[in-house]
């Protein structure tokens, strides 16, 4: 299908760019676009789906792809325009890693004046892994999936895994992304609505506590809570952002019989069985292709830093207004880093921690949040994240203002294609109720 809908030129007046993730094409995105089009087939709607960093060239790094798909979309403004469109608004969407690289695209638009002739109207991301992908728990397991991950997916590993230094500023890329003082967090307050969808289970590539930018994960034990749906969905799949879940007072937990455990078992035996299968395989190719990857990607960023393919000029700007701020926080996370380490000690961190008593930090509006600040005793213990990753999270609740949709998908194992139906398939048919959700509260 094509990456865009261009509709009549003379009648384009909204420039709507959707951007894929990891490994990503234009045509995974093909669901969110057709809905979109479909609720507001006559409000001149141009949709643009950016191919300049498809496929492979998302190994390169957050920063090289947002100055990609800035250049992109700004040589898309210029030809629309001498087409005889009249655009006048602007929405970003972004899909798992496409979040992160939407986030820094914002900032670049907002500095290089684009929000100055087109009006920010609608930020979107799904699945996005805000806070990073590090799994910072004790033992082999996590350990392992840490040092791969990081060194296994080139710049872009690196900056998700939470271990770049970002411009030398001593902080990652994801944090100085959380700046208050920075461009990305300047842009993004910009647009008229900002929202984020999270899938509550499943989600092996984005847990919920970091696509949801959030301090708990309530949905460890969904015998243990209550999930509250909106309204008005065909699937009660998307939850109130006000009132996601409550603690039930009385778990609903029953044991399983015989048969049930011996059906269950039966299930999923031919998943385990093709795993097992699987792994042994594609472990090996995976680390050769990744390597090989690994070497094409320094490649393409090396000529993409000689300005070779676009003027660099234009996109490296000054991401804060305070320099000087930047360094004072730097020094007090150091100084304060090691007094951290030494109050989680043995416990690691882990992203779904067993059940212990907390008090809430959380800064966000919602009414579980609210309660959560006036009695100070969370219904679920924080989890054990970084400092960084608490900050990302107080900067965003404090200084963004997101709407943030819990996704509560239950039919396939593996939510994060389904939250898009990446695939037009019958087990992702849940993924409607999102993409139905977000068209309808798309603002025109």
């Amino acid at each position: 299908m094509a990456a865009e809908i261009p509709q009549d030129a003379g009648k384009a007046e909204h420039l709507v760019v959707m951007i894929h993730g990891l490994w990503g094409n234009p045509v995974h995105l093909s669901h969110l676009r057709d809905t979109l089009v479909t609720q507001h087939a006559e409000e001149g709607l141009y949709i643009l789906i950016p191919k300049s960093n498809r496929d492979n060239f998302t190994y390169d790094g957050i920063e090289v792809g947002a100055e990609r798909i800035t250049h992109e979309i700004e040589e898309k403004i210029k030809s629309i325009t001498e087409a005889g469109g009249k655009l006048s608004k602007i929405s970003v969407a972004g899909y798992s890693l496409g979040g992160l690289i939407a986030r820094y695209v914002v900032g670049l638009l907002y500095t290089n004046g684009v929000f100055d002739e087109l009006r920010p109207m609608n930020f979107t991301t799904f699945a996005t892994p805000h806070l990073g992908v590090r799994t910072p728990r004790l033992g082999y397991r996590a350990q392992t999936w840490n040092f791969l991950g990081s060194r296994t997916l080139s710049t872009s590993g690196q900056q998700m895994f939470l271990v770049d230094n970002f411009r030398n500023t001593g902080k990652p890329l994801l944090s100085v992304l959380a700046e208050p003082n920075s461009i990305f967090v300047r842009g993004l307050n910009m647009f008229q609505r900002k929202s984020i969808y999270a899938n509550t289970i499943n989600d092996r590539s984005v847990p919920f506590y970091t696509s949801g930018i959030s301090r708990v994960d309530p949905y460890v034990d969904l015998d243990a809570v209550e999930l509250h749906p909106l309204p008005d969905q065909d699937q009660p799949v998307v939850l109130d952002p006000d009132n996601p879940v409550t603690p039930r007072k009385t778990p609903t937990t029953k044991a399983l019989t015989l048969r049930e455990r011996y059906d269950k078992a039966r299930e999923a035996l031919p998943f385990y069985a093709f795993l097992f299968t699987f792994i042994p395989i594609a472990i090996p190719l995976f680390m050769v292709n990744a390597g090989y990857q690994t070497y094409q990607s320094s490649r393409r960023v090396a000529l993409h830093e000689k300005g070779g393919l676009i003027d660099l000029k234009r996109y490296r700007i000054p991401l804060l207004e305070e320099a000087q701020a930047v360094q004072d926080k730097v020094i007090e996370r150091l100084a304060g880093e090691e007094t951290h380490m030494n109050e989680v000690n043995q416990t690691g961190y882990l992203p779904t921690p067993p059940p212990e008593p907390a008090v809430s930090h959380s800064t966000s509006t919602s009414k579980l949040a609210q309660t959560q600040q006036e009695s100070g005793v969370s219904p679920w213990p924080s989890l054990a994240l970084t400092d960084e990753q608490f900050a990302m999270i107080d900067n965003l609740d404090a200084h963004v203002g997101l709407v943030k949709y819990p996704v509560h998908i239950q039919k396939v194992r593996h939510t994060h294609a389904a939250i898009v139906m990446r695939i037009q398939k019958e087990q992702f048919d849940e993924g409607r109720a999102v993409s139905a959700h977000w068209a309808k509260h798309f603002v025109t």
